[in-house]
């Protein structure tokens, strides 16, 4: 076996191995480091947005993830909140992402992370430049000005032996040994909290909660609990669950009620057959920095949040997506440093909104309504405000659209910021995801980008059109151009040249090049 690779990917859970099926299809050789061999079967990361959904499109397993869900095809993907307990008067499911569907080229879905992880593994298998080392385990971790060299070992010490990379990646949870070995900080939020999580099957809560329209999350709200949720997850239907809630600081899991718990939350009797029961703590924690020269971190070694939302694993692979095609560019010749540099300039910002705004002021609001708003002092007021609270909730999903409007490898508005605030449009907008329209051949846009920069030219001056292409060829980029008109909805992008980076993020839109287009090139690939 080799001992040298362009990216050396220290974790192999679903970030890990999804930035190794990125590189892999990019001809990146690359080699995972993981110690587990068999996957853990706890749930979790089982809601994957309509943007992680494209993400296995373009890596050719959509249609493999489907398949591997657990659920019932076309169950419900949505959450419920009933107020006490599940079985309330008073509760509401509104619509959640279906509300930004048409921005994005797929359905979201719904599977354990382990159940990803085994369509991950399997699509790996394919790709001749990738090397899976599971069973082994990453040592120390050292760097230099042109290489990372790393100590992989068996658990119990066999088979040692050195491997280097020109890169390095990090993908090894919120405990990350290689964060900690180069020294990057984490600022964290500590809500000094304590949770259960429990994993059981129960026929009898599928049977009451058919009262309610099929939904996938059931979340109850409490005074008592100051805004922290107790929510149940379906696993499979009709009795897989998971049920996370609040518990006293003082609580010993050998000795905790955890079914005295879920029963206060059903509001009745319910009988459960436990396989798993945990505490976990409430918590946020970023990294300072995602980049210490040629060691990057991704993932929960980067930020680490309570499941709140659905935004750890999305976020997660979120970050290879952006990884990926520019530790390639460097690979292969055609990016330069300010590229990888941007990748840290670029994701942290987003996870720090999604902490703040999308996390942590979500349970503050809802600590807000508890205190404020009681049906036993003042039921009319509380029925008014309980019905407002539905399109707070809608909402939500509206107002999260992650963008780079402040990269400095892209052209943002002047003033733009980066961050998981935006609204979600069709215009093509620098810093922005493509949204997908019909193009004339059949095909929607996004789908027909390419693996390098695509350029849309709809309508487009042809001499403008050479020029990129030129530019492009000379730079060694690599380069598509999907030639259409400016009809037919296609319109609605305000632009008739939209230049699109590999990660199928806007760079640059207009309808003439307003500088040189080499200068165009030379900034989205970090030459500028």
């Amino acid at each position: 076996m080799r001992d040298h690779f362009d990216v050396v990917i220290v974790g192999g859970g679903p970030v890990g191995v999804g930035l190794a099926v990125a590189l892999g299809l990019r001809g990146v050789s690359c080699a995972v480091i993981e110690p587990r061999e068999t996957l853990s079967r706890i749930p979790k990361g089982q809601n994957l947005t309509q943007r992680t959904m494209e993400h296995f499109a373009r890596w050719g397993v959509v249609d493999e993830m489907r398949e591997a869900r657990l659920m019932p095809k076309g169950y419900a993907i949505g959450e419920l909140t009933s107020y006490g307990n599940l079985m309330s008067e008073y509760w509401h499911a509104p619509a959640g992402r279906e509300l930004v569907r048409a921005f994005y080229a797929q359905d979201n879905e719904r599977l354990p992370q382990y159940q990803t992880e085994m369509v991950l593994r399997k699509k790996i298998k394919d790709l001749p430049s990738v090397t899976t080392l599971f069973g082994c385990v990453a040592g120390k971790v050292t760097q230099d000005g042109s290489k990372v060299s790393v100590e992989v070992s068996r658990e119990d010490g066999s088979d040692a032996r050195m491997i280097t990379g020109s890169y390095l990646v990090g993908c090894d949870g919120a405990r990350s040994a290689v964060r900690d070995q180069i020294g990057i900080d984490r600022t964290t939020q500590d809500y000094e909290q304590t949770m259960l999580l429990a994993v059981f099957r129960s026929p009898d809560l599928n049977e009451k909660l058919k009262r309610f329209p099929e939904r996938s999350t059931y979340r109850v709200i409490r005074p008592e609990d100051d805004g922290y949720w107790q929510f149940f997850g379906r696993i499979d239907v009709p009795d897989g669950w998971f049920f996370h809630a609040p518990v006293p600081p003082e609580s010993k899991i050998e000795t905790f009620d955890s079914l005295g718990l879920i029963r206060q939350a059903t509001g009745f009797p319910v009988e459960c057959d436990f396989e798993h029961l945990s505490f976990w703590q409430m918590r946020v924690a970023v990294a300072n920095e995602y980049q210490r020269e040629r060691i990057f971190i991704a993932g929960d070694a980067a930020h680490a949040h309570p499941p709140y939302g659905g935004f750890g694993l999305n976020n997660g692979l979120e970050d290879i997506v952006n990884l990926s095609w520019k530790l390639a560019a460097c690979v292969q010749g055609w990016g330069a440093d300010a590229l990888l540099e941007s990748y840290s300039e670029e994701r942290r910002p987003v996870f720090w909104d999604t902490a703040n705004d999308f996390i942590t002021s979500r349970i503050k609001r809802d600590t807000e309504f508890l205190h404020r708003y009681n049906p036993e002092r003042d039921r009319a007021e509380f029925e008014a405000a309980w019905e407002g609270r539905q399109t707070d909730i809608g909402s939500r999903f509206q107002q999260y659209e992650p963008n780079y409007e402040a990269s400095p490898v892209l052209f943002g508005p002047a003033g733009g910021k980066t961050g998981a605030h935006g609204v979600h449009q069709v215009k093509a907008r620098a810093g922005h995801h493509l949204a997908p329209l019909p193009l004339s051949d059949g095909r929607n846009s996004f789908d027909a980008l390419g693996q390098g920069f695509t350029l849309l030219a709809l309508d487009a001056d042809a001499a403008d059109v050479a020029a990129f292409t030129e530019a492009a060829k000379a730079a060694q980029i690599p380069f598509e151009v999907i030639c259409d008109t400016r009809k037919n909805g296609r319109e609605a992008y305000e632009a008739s040249l939209i230049l699109v980076r590999p990660d199928q993020y806007v760079v640059w839109s207009g309808d003439k090049p307003d500088m040189a287009v080499d200068a165009i090139l030379a900034r989205v690939t970090g030459h500028i």
